[in-house]
């Protein structure tokens, strides 16, 4: 009895380790690609382009990081999670600082495509290990943790990009992402894939499954596939947010704002908060009925951007606090997403599962930003971003709606029979 409690409070322990391990990490992988938004007006002088042309850029990064959760989601149920979010952590890092020395535009393009796909080799491999570690009890918690993490991390490469746009556009791709680097390092020396039973290594590694196995298990399951679709247009509507609000806030004006660029960082501290509360709301508020806790946060998102577009707000202040709003429930969402996965298919395609949904997302979000891109440029007016916002997160709101049926039995229990085995 005594050894079974020591297993336990040693297990408990271990889980929150690498829980926090896996959310330091990643609370520095956007300084690598977060920071292109802040870069995109110095760059388009520079590179004498319209904004259209920068958003097929970011297209670019979105649409290599898309094709990476394809095939990376797979390889983290297959190959060692925390070698390949060192790997894609370190090759990151660098392609940005050869995009700093860059004056090309079609090198800087190839290179952010690039920098898409090493950026892609760390979300499903962090969600291999906590799904490795937290297999059961409060695991929308531990999922709303990590998912804030990569929130907080928005905050921190807008801090980082604040302070250095004014200096020059090319210290932005140089000096955030050393802190990367360092958090890369750190993470692998101290990380462990899974814990120990029984003195041995039983892992996920011992019953990997077959990559056609996996693929054919989420790709033929219809609900699962109605989420990716949902996840699709919530990541349309928070990257629309993430990467065109700088040029929107370094543009506007407002009555009581003088530092208005700094209004801007509370986008991410929104989507942050965001995300630590909703993996609370759907465990304790929705009774773990997550479809349900995202519709309500993609409908209230969709009723923040409107009001920003329609109210044509003037006061810093007022701006300030729908901003955190439209963050808070345009991101907080997705923390309720990632659960889905080994609820939906269970344990064994966690990684696949992720990297379909990822997929999914940065699909619809690279297909998002040229054309805002284009919108913009059409309309001349910065704020129709916020209209557009609603819009999507509309359509999120409603799709979700299709796959959230009530659940049945059989699909409980077909879970945990996967998942036992």
């Amino acid at each position: 009895m005594m050894d079974q409690q020591n297993t336990r409070a040693h297990l408990e322990n271990g889980r929150w380790r690498m829980l926090l391990l896996t959310m330091f990490c990643y609370l520095f992988f956007y300084t690598g690609r977060h920071n292109f938004g802040w870069a995109s007006h110095q760059l388009a002088e520079t590179l004498h382009i319209s904004f259209e042309r920068i958003g097929w850029i970011s297209f670019a990064m979105l649409a290599g990081y898309a094709l990476g959760q394809m095939i990376n989601g797979n390889l983290a149920d297959r190959l060692s999670p925390k070698h390949m979010i060192a790997t894609g952590g370190l090759l990151s890092v660098s392609a940005n600082i050869l995009i700093s020395f860059s004056d090309d535009y079609a090198t800087i393009l190839i290179l952010w495509c690039l920098n898409g796909y090493f950026q892609s080799m760390a979300w499903a491999a962090g969600s291999r290990i906590i799904a490795n570690w937290w297999r059961d009890g409060n695991k929308g918690m531990a999922y709303g943790l990590y998912t804030m993490s990569a929130g907080l991390s928005s905050v921190i490469t807008y801090l980082f990009s604040i302070l250095l746009v004014e200096e020059n556009w090319r210290s932005i791709f140089r000096i955030p992402v050393l802190f990367l680097a360092g958090a890369v390092i750190i993470f692998f020396i101290f990380v462990r894939n899974a814990p120990r039973y029984d003195g041995g290594e039983k892992t996920a590694a011992e019953t990997r499954p077959g990559w056609k196995e996996a693929y054919a298990a989420a790709l033929g399951n219809k609900r699962f596939l109605i989420v990716c679709l949902a996840l699709g247009f919530q990541s349309m509507a928070r990257y629309a947010l993430i990467f065109w609000i700088p040029l929107y806030f370094l543009s506007a004006t407002f009555e009581d704002a003088p530092s208005k660029v700094w209004i801007s960082i509370l986008l991410p501290i929104g989507m942050a908060a965001g995300a630590f509360a909703f993996g609370f709301i759907s465990d304790k508020f929705f009774r773990g009925n997550r479809m349900l806790s995202i519709f309500a946060g993609m409908t209230a998102c969709c009723m923040l951007s409107a009001l920003i577009y329609f109210l044509n707000v003037k006061s810093g202040v007022t701006i300030g606090a729908l901003v955190f709003c439209a963050g808070f429930f345009s991101y907080g969402p997705q923390a309720n997403f990632w659960p889905l996965a080994p609820e939906l298919l269970g344990q064994r395609y966690v990684g696949t599962g992720t990297g379909i949904m990822n997929m999914s997302a940065y699909v619809f979000a690279a297909i998002g930003e040229p054309l805002m891109g284009k919108v913009i440029d059409a309309t001349g007016n910065k704020a129709v971003m916020f209209l557009v916002v609603a819009l999507i997160a509309l359509l999120a709101a409603l799709t979700i709606l299709l796959a959230a049926r009530p659940r049945l039995p059989e699909n409980q229990m077909a879970a945990r029979v996967v998942d036992a085995g």
